[in-house]
């Protein structure tokens, strides 16, 4: 029976409203965000994350005070946890999280896979397509994290998937639901379907 870890790969999100200025300020400090000498980027990560800090308090104070990615990100890897030891019951399975720029970072994920001890490991970023500041950034970090726990077993990225009709089955799905909930709540209201990277614009 081999022993494989799967690490989810995601952005992470303040857990308090404590938090959102540490959190801004890793996401700017990241070369992969702002591609500018370190002295240069050490600044402007202050500085950023000063400004924008009460303006995203405040966003966050309406989702209860806190980001809800850590909480998603686990329901997805007791998911995957679950239908892995289901499909595939004759491989021992761990599923562990990183995100990239708020806890559990990738060196608690590093640790807790040495733990587990696998024969190997895949990594899995809930990003679907790629980028350098995303599936990218978070990659380089898992590679530090991974060598800093001497953890050198074959590891393997699942990259990209934005065209897997899986995907897109399941986001049909989504926004099917999310068009008849509309339609339900307001049923002669002109309906528009916005498409958005992250956030939504102005």
């Amino acid at each position: 029976m081999s022993r494989i870890a799967v690490v989810l790969f995601n952005l992470g999100g303040p857990d308090s409203l404590q938090a959102v200025k540490p959190f801004l300020k890793n996401l700017f400090s990241d070369p992969a965000i702002i591609a500018a000498p370190a002295p240069v980027r050490w600044f402007l990560a202050r500085f950023i994350s000063t400004r924008r800090a009460p303006i995203a308090r405040k966003i966050y104070e309406h989702m209860g005070g806190r980001s809800p990615i850590l909480q998603q990100t686990e329901a997805q890897a007791d998911a995957l946890r679950t239908a892995l030891a289901k499909s595939a019951p004759d491989h021992q399975w761990h599923v562990s999280i990183a995100m990239r720029y708020w806890h559990p970072f990738s060196a608690a994920a590093a640790a807790d896979v040495a733990q587990f001890g696998p024969d190997r490991i895949v990594l899995l970023p809930l990003y679907p397509q790629f980028s350098t500041t995303t599936t990218g950034s978070s990659a380089k970090d898992w590679a530090h994290a991974a060598e800093a726990v001497g953890l050198s077993v074959p590891t393997s990225l699942l990259c990209c998937y934005p065209d897997d009709p899986g995907f897109v089955a399941a986001v049909a799905r989504l926004t099917a639901k999310g068009i008849a909930d509309a339609r339900a709540d307001a049923p002669d209201a002109p309906l528009k379907v916005l498409f958005s990277a992250h956030g939504l614009p102005k």
